[in-house]
């Protein structure tokens, strides 16, 4: 429990961090016998501030419900 809460603490800390990040998405546009023409398309993301201090928020309790079973 405590390294799985660690985990979720550590990505709503990196969410904090960077709240926006981009994927590229390679698309075939037409094809004509061994000719292929493709295109990137870059899509943008947001993880929303709320999501991210939750992640951090419930991991950070994890971490301390387990160490507090450990006693």
């Amino acid at each position: 429990m405590v390294m799985i809460g660690a985990v979720i603490a550590l990505l709503g800390l990196l969410a904090i961090a960077m709240p926006a990040f981009t994927t590229n998405d390679t698309k075939n546009v037409a094809q004509l016998g061994d000719l292929k023409i493709q295109a990137n398309e870059q899509t943008s993301h947001a993880i929303p501030p709320i999501l991210s201090g939750a992640a951090l928020i419930v991991g950070l309790v994890m971490v301390a419900g387990g160490l507090y079973q450990k006693r």
